[in-house]
């Protein structure tokens, strides 16, 4: 029989690797793994591991990880480790006066905005995302390095 702690860790590792968009359809991947446990017991887990819901660029939603994003397929050594949000989608970052737009490959947009939103960083007001495009509204104080080396703390490959 398999216990919580394996639960946990299962429903962290198919929520970073699998677009999950029902608590239904999370269920039954987990039942499929020889996890017995009821939908009320998998709202539980949810909730005690800040899984969130976000909307998603087919109009639907899906479950992310808190300050992950966890869009699409983003594999991590173990699941523990450090997160480096969905920067695997990341491509790059123009400025316009206090306007900045983010390039990222289809479908992580909503995601790095998310953890974007999530972390909030000052010099950061606010985001708006597409399916592939991020515009962020700067602070009128904020330099464009500044943004950047915020931005940085959770899409390391910005610095590139």
């Amino acid at each position: 029989m398999k216990n919580k702690t394996d639960r946990l860790l299962a429903i962290k590792e198919i929520i970073i690797n699998t677009r999950i968009s029902s608590q239904d359809d999370l269920l039954k991947i987990l039942i499929s793994r020889g996890f017995k446990l009821t939908q009320a017991t998998l709202s539980r887990d949810l909730k005690q591991l800040q899984i969130a819901k976000i909307p998603n660029t087919d109009g639907g939603y899906i479950y992310v990880m808190p300050g992950t994003g966890g869009v699409g397929k983003i594999m991590q050594s173990k699941i523990n480790s450090t997160y480096q949000a969905s920067t695997s989608g990341f491509i790059s970052i123009e400025f316009s006066g206090q306007i900045a737009i983010i390039k990222t490959r289809p479908g992580y947009a909503n995601g790095i905005a998310y953890d974007i939103d999530t972390n909030s960083p000052h010099e950061i007001l606010g985001t708006i995302a597409g399916d592939d495009t991020i515009m962020l509204v700067l602070r009128e104080e904020s330099t464009h390095q500044e943004v950047i080396n915020a931005l940085s703390e959770f899409i390391p490959a910005i610095q590139k």
